[in-house]
C-alpha cells in the first residue's frame, strides 16, 4: 500500500492523527521550565488540561520506575537534560507513531516500520552526541576550575567556600556538575565520593585524580593548594597533548566519515538516475542477502575505522 493507492479518507485519518500526536508532543508535554505558573495560565479549561497530562506523565514515570530505568537515567544526566525520563518516553511514543503512520502512508509497511524504528534510535543517538559534547566542554574547563578552587585554598576558605567559587563562577556544565557535589555534601555525603561519583558520571579521569589527591590529604594532611597546582599542572599538560592527537587525527577522521557515507551517497544517486537498477534488489532472496551482507560488513568497517582513529592515553 502506497500513498497513491490509499483512499482519501484513509490517507485523511492518518494526517489527522499524526498532526495531532505532533501537537501533543509540542504542546503538551513541554519541559516543566518552560511552562507558566498555574496562576499565570488564563483558562480554567488550560489548567484542567495541563493537570491530566501531568497526570499522564505521573502514571508513566511510576510504569518506569518499576523496571530498571538507570541506564536511561544516567544517559539524561550525562546528557545534562533536565526533562523527566517519563516526558522523553512520551515523546519518543509520540514521535515514533507519527514517524511509522507517515511512513505507511508514504511508502508502505515497510517504510513505516523502518521510520518507527529510526526514531528512537536517533534520539539515543541524540543524546549520546550530546552527552559527548558536554563532557568536551567539561575537561577542557577542568583546568581552570582546579586554578580558581586552589586560589581559594590559598585565600585561606575552607575546601567546602572554594568549591561554592568553583560552583557560581564556572561556566556549563562545571558549574552544574560540581553544584550537584555540594547538594550532595549538604545531606551527608562525602566530598569525595561525590567527586568519584562526578567522574564517572562525566568520563573524567582527571576529575578521579582531583578526588584521589583530596583523599590522600586528609589521610596524610599537607599543603592541599599546592597538591592542586600539581595536579592542574598534569591536567594542562593531557589537555594539549589531547588537543596535539585530535589535530593529527582530523585527517584520518574525515576520511573515516566520508568512506561511511560514500555506500549511502552512492544509493541515492542510482536511485535517482537508475532507479530500476537498485530495486532489482528486492525482487528476490539474494537481493536481500547481499543487502545482508553489505550491511554487516560496512558495520565492521566503521568499527575498524573508529579503532583505528580513537586513540586513548
Amino acid at each position: 500500500m502506497s500513498l497513491l493507492g490509499m483512499a482519501p479518507e484513509a490517507l485523511a485519518g492518518i494526517l489527522a492523527c499524526s498532526a495531532a500526536l505532533v501537537l501533543a508532543a509540542v504542546v503538551l508535554l513541554e519541559p516543566g521550565h518552560l511552562r507558566l505558573a498555574s496562576d499565570r495560565r488564563r483558562p480554567v479549561a488550560s489548567r484542567a488540561l495541563g493537570g491530566r497530562t501531568g497526570a499522564l506523565t505521573d502514571a508513566v514515570e511510576r510504569l518506569l520506575l518499576r523496571r530498571d530505568v538507570g541506564l536511561h537515567v544516567a544517559v539524561l544526566e550525562r546528557a545534562g537534560a533536565r526533562t523527566r525520563l517519563a516526558t522523553v518516553a512520551l515523546r519518543v511514543l509520540a514521535g515514533t507513531v507519527v514517524a511509522g503512520l507517515l511512513g505507511l502512508a508514504l511508502g508502505g509497511l515497510g517504510l513505516g516500520l523502518a521510520l518507527a524504528v529510526a526514531v528512537p534510535l536517533l534520539v539515543r543517538v541524540g543524546f549520546g552526541l550530546r552527552a559527548r559534547r558536554r563532557r568536551m566542554r567539561f575537561a577542557n574547563q577542568l583546568e581552570d576550575s582546579m586554578q580558581l578552587l586552589a586560589s581559594g585554598l590559598r585565600a585561606g576558605h575552607s575546601f567546602i567556600q572554594a568549591l561554592e567559587t568553583v560552583a557560581r563562577d564556572s561556566p556549563e556544565p562545571t558549574r552544574a556538575e560540581f553544584t550537584q557535589v555540594l547538594n550532595e555534601s549538604r545531606v551527608g555525603r562525602d566530598v569525595g565520593l561525590a567527586l568519584d561519583q562526578t567522574a564517572v558520571r562525566m568520563s573524567s579521569s582527571d576529575l578521579a585524580w582531583v578526588a584521589e589527591a583530596l583523599a590522600i590529604n586528609r589521610e596524610v594532611g599537607g599543603n592541599l593548594a599546592e597538591i592542586l597546582d600539581r595536579v592542574t599542572h598534569t591536567i594542562r599538560e593531557r589537555n594539549q597533548l589531547r588537543r596535539q592527537v585530535a589535530t593529527l587525527s582530523a585527517e584520518g577522521k574525515m576520511s573515516a566519515y566520508v568512506l561511511m557515507a560514500l555506500p549511502f551517497g552512492i544509493t541515492a544517486a542510482l536511485l535517482l538516475t537508475s532507479r530500476a537498477y537498485i530495486l532489482r534488489f528486492t525482487e528476490g532472496l539474494l537481493g536481500y542477502a547481499l543487502m545482508g551482507a553489505a550491511v554487516v560488513l560496512l558495520g565492521l568497517g566503521a568499527l575498524w575505522l573508529r579503532k583505528v582513529v580513537t586513540i586513548r592515553f
